[in-house]
């Protein structure tokens, strides 16, 4: 099976079903392992990188999309309900727009990129508690614990925290558009450093989910699992990192120039994915209330 998702199968076979489920399901779900990772072990007490900061958060999520991408080239490396959702709403304005390359805009691919990325988002956020579980288990202030699964604003005000999703999801969006028609197609690295960019600039007031799926199938988790004294999963802002990443027309493919020569020489899209993490900055305790210390 992990064969036909490989990039040499992309010229040997059509892609089934199926082989587009298991490819953003396993993708997205590489992102959150290793997206959700960073968080924990910069927030969780006792972990070895606590503390390392805003700037290891938004490199470690811009690397956990490379890697996702990779895992999920087979079908474009979308990982994001939103990034696949432009992609239908540009097939509405250009009949070329695909999925991804041999991958038809349909309502059947649409549904299962969909619900792949969503359980896969929530697998990979299991994989997350999994890992960390004897962390999870400290003494800790509970909106740390729900922070490594989801994200939430500094300043709550759900009309500009909607807006400000929504801006930082249409540059990636756009990104996305825009590098499958450039000379360079830097592919997985360029989306990771778009990642690490709209983190760095943007991502202060929410902490730039831009990706559904990134969010609500983890905060689902969080709701689920056992987490020792993990509080409520903020289900009153659950709906903003949803309703805030908005489709997007994309610009038509630019036409050949007068010479004669092809603009693009049929490298493959660039392909995208989803986000970061926002820590809340709230102080891990112990029992007493005192602050805790890392301890190694």
């Amino acid at each position: 099976m992990l064969a036909t998702l490989l990039p040499a199968a992309v010229e040997t076979a059509p892609i089934t079903l199926g082989q587009i489920f298991w490819s953003e399901f396993l993708g997205t779900a590489v992102l959150l392992l290793l997206g959700g990772g960073v968080v924990a072990t910069n927030l969780l007490p006792k972990s070895k990188g606590k503390g390392g900061g805003w700037l290891m958060i938004n490199w470690g999520w811009g690397l956990a999309v490379f890697a996702g991408v990779y895992v999920a080239y087979r079908t474009g490396g979308h990982l994001n309900p939103a990034v696949t959702i432009a992609k239908a709403v540009g097939h509405a304005f250009d009949s070329t727009v695909e999925l991804a390359p041999g991958i038809a805009v349909n309502v059947t691919n649409i549904l299962v990129y969909v619900v792949a990325q969503f359980l896969g988002a929530f697998v990979g956020a299991v994989l997350v508690w999994l890992t960390f579980k004897k962390h999870f288990d400290e003494d800790c202030d509970p909106a740390l614990k729900l922070g490594v699964f989801s994200t939430g604003p500094e300043i709550r005000s759900y009309g500009w925290n909607c807006l400000t999703e929504a801006i930082g999801t249409a540059v990636l969006v756009l990104w996305v558009f825009v590098s499958g028609h450039t000379e360079t197609a830097v592919g997985p690295l360029g989306v990771a450093l778009i990642i690490v960019v709209i983190g760095n600039s943007l991502g202060g007031p929410t902490g730039y989910a831009i990706n559904p799926a990134r969010d609500l199938a983890p905060r689902i988790a969080h709701a689920i699992l056992p987490i020792k004294g993990k509080g409520g999963s903020d289900w009153a802002y659950a709906w903003v990192p949803v309703v805030g990443p908005p489709p997007r027309r994309p610009r038509r493919r630019p036409a050949d120039p007068p010479t004669g020569r092809p603009l693009l020489n049929h490298r493959p899209r660039s392909p995208a994915a989803g986000s970061s993490n926002n820590p809340p900055s709230r102080q891990c305790t112990n029992a007493k209330g005192h602050p805790m210390t890392d301890k190694k």
